[in-house]
């Protein structure tokens, strides 16, 4: 896959980037990381910085230390799993994950790094009716494949051109099922044929030898990767539905 097909889908502070590749590599190698702040609602300790000397060149750091402990998750994956998602919606092409990658060298030591999207305020999901159907569709299957605990409606961003992107990825990819979401409109209903061919893609490409698959064995166990394969593989079958809330746990709390 080619990074740089998706290039003019940046928000405004990659648009002098040559594509998803070279925003990586911003992240990863500007040695200078100035910390502007605490994100206050996270419920781990989650920084906005500042990279290098482009004032608006911004990135969340989510460190390994900052964590809080997890009963069902093991403790010190959480950022693991951002870029794991990150990287999942790039090979599918849908949807709009932020630039994430894990950086060593930072003020806290190891954990995720991504892209800032300035959002339009007070603006989400609950509230984004004019979003046509098939950019939820691409986040309620992504987060199927992905195996995501926490949808909540506040984890998607508008930016200033209405363009919806998808953050807070770290209760992602549990061997077990874990799916919350507040995305449940097509419960039940047929995965639309691209989303699927899309899926049948990516399942090919999370062999061993394979970038992508390499890449995944990475950053989770072996026994997620196989849940994530065995997901890929159900979506991907003629006739295959999105899945129904299973109770009332299968929404998270508070909804945004």
């Amino acid at each position: 896959m080619d990074p740089g097909r998706f290039s003019d889908r940046g928000p405004r502070e990659i648009a002098d980037f040559v594509g998803w590749s070279e925003a990586e590599a911003r992240l990863r190698e500007l040695p200078e990381m100035e910390l502007l702040g605490v994100l206050r609602r996270s419920s781990n300790y989650t920084f906005l910085a500042r990279l290098g000397p482009d004032p608006s060149l911004l990135a969340v750091y989510k460190p390994a230390a900052g964590e809080s402990p997890l009963w069902d998750f093991p403790t010190g994956t959480l950022y693991r799993r951002e870029r794991a998602s990150y990287l999942l919606a790039r090979e599918l092409g849908w949807p709009r994950v932020p630039p994430t990658i894990v950086r060593e060298s930072a003020p806290h030591g190891v954990g995720a790094l991504q892209l800032f999207v300035e959002a339009q305020a007070d603006r989400h999901y609950l509230n984004s009716a004019d979003v046509p159907d098939v950019t939820w569709q691409e986040i309620a299957l992504f987060d199927v494949l992905a195996n995501n605990a926490d949808r909540k409606s506040g984890h998607c961003l508008s930016d200033e051109q209405g363009r919806v992107w998808v953050i807070d990825h770290g209760l992602t990819f549990h061997a077990d099922d874990k799916l919350r979401t507040v995305i449940w409109d097509f419960a039940g209903r047929p995965v639309p044929k691209r989303l699927r061919q899309d899926a049948a893609r990516v399942l090919g490409t999370l062999d061993p030898g394979c970038p992508f698959g390499d890449a995944m064995r990475e950053l989770l166990a072996a026994r997620e990767v196989r849940a994530l394969h065995r997901r890929l593989a159900a979506a991907v079958e003629p006739g295959w539905r999105f899945p129904e809330p299973s109770s009332g746990w299968s929404v998270p709390w508070p909804p945004v």
